[in-house]
């Protein structure tokens, strides 16, 4: 009888999942940072992932482009009207 060594799959790394996770509620750092974390740990320890970080770092930085966007079109422009007296 032939006898095989056991198999461990490899796992998923955590941050790598939390990284996609957050950046799907709507983060915008937080996954960047945990994306770029997670891809160096992966890189080191052979775990699977690399996906949920990628999507997560991609993203997260579209989020944080928005995120300029809306300050610089909506925000930056009221908050001038608001100290030039108003709209009179």
């Amino acid at each position: 009888m032939t006898t095989y060594p056991a198999y461990a799959a490899p796992k998923t790394n955590g941050l790598a999942i939390a990284a996609f996770v957050l950046s799907l509620l709507g983060f915008a750092l937080l996954p960047v940072i945990f994306g770029h974390i997670a891809l160096g740990q992966i890189k080191r320890s052979g775990d699977t992932g690399t996906g949920f970080a990628i999507a997560g770092l991609v993203i997260g930085y579209l989020t944080a482009a928005l995120d300029v966007i809306l300050a610089l079109v909506v925000i930056i422009p009221l908050i001038a009207v608001g100290a030039s007296g108003g709209f009179a």
